[in-house]
């Protein structure tokens, strides 16, 4: 079970003062399935956020994910 440690609208703010920067994104999707890549978050929405990867996709999270600690950022380069 996911340990929950901070509330969504502090987590909003936070995503909102990321917007832009360079980041390094660490996912878990479950089952020891680890995804990293290196990208900026684009869009900020009410229910979810948005990240353009290096390349050029695009992947859609929510808060909750950031919360239960399945999406991490990290400073990037």
């Amino acid at each position: 079970m996911r340990e929950i440690t901070d509330d969504m609208k502090r987590t909003v703010e936070r995503i909102r003062l990321l917007a832009g920067l360079p980041l390094r994104i660490k996912v878990n999707r479950g089952r020891n399935k680890i995804e990293q890549f290196e990208g900026k978050i684009e869009s900020v929405y009410p229910k979810i956020f948005t990240v353009r990867k290096t390349g050029g996709e695009i992947s859609t999270f929510s808060y909750s994910d950031v919360v239960a600690r399945n999406v991490k950022f990290f400073k990037g380069e």
